[in-house]
């Protein structure tokens, strides 16, 4: 009796659960009024500004004795201009590059995706395209239009995020 008293109160604990979850809302499903990372795509970012954001970013990293790559993408995902500073990791080349790519493709930083996967569980984001989920992307905004993005790869994601956000500074205004 005592058993069956106890599976009762567990069928209806949990049948109240389950209808209480069911009734919050999923964050997905939410419907925003306008599109988010809506930055328009503008002309592409010159070779020589593209240098002075990755010279930014090489100094930043020096000054704090970190060796990275840095890479700078136009606003059609094109690679314009690259650093490796002396020791910095072979591997982390193509990072630096596909974190531009990826931060000009989908308009906002990489940190986004690193944080919807680990803070918020969207797991659906590895499922996306040329997807990183790291920090270290930044893009690049010019009188409202993205011109292009820099990608540093190399350090921790904090460190890589730290660097590239004084080349970004150099066009972010």
């Amino acid at each position: 009796m005592a058993a069956r008293m106890r599976a009762a109160v567990l069928t209806a604990f949990l049948g109240f659960s389950s209808a209480a979850a069911s009734q919050q809302a999923n964050s997905l499903d939410t419907i925003p009024d306008k599109m988010p990372n809506a930055t328009p795509y503008g002309a592409p970012i010159s070779l020589s500004r593209a240098q002075g954001a990755i010279a930014a970013a090489t100094g930043e990293a020096e000054k704090r004795g970190w060796a990275l790559n840095v890479a700078v993408v136009d606003s059609g995902a094109n690679l314009v201009a690259f650093a490796r500073m002396d020791g910095a990791q072979l591997g982390s080349i193509s990072i630096s590059e596909h974190k531009a790519r990826v931060s000009v493709k989908f308009r906002r930083p990489t940190k986004a995706f690193e944080e919807g996967i680990q803070k918020n569980d969207y797991k659906y984001q590895l499922t996306l395209d040329d997807i990183i989920a790291s920090r270290g992307g930044i893009p690049l905004i010019e009188d409202g239009k993205l011109i292009g993005a820099i990608g540093c790869s190399g350090g921790t994601g904090s460190q890589d995020e730290a660097a590239c956000m004084v080349g970004a500074a150099t066009i972010n205004k």
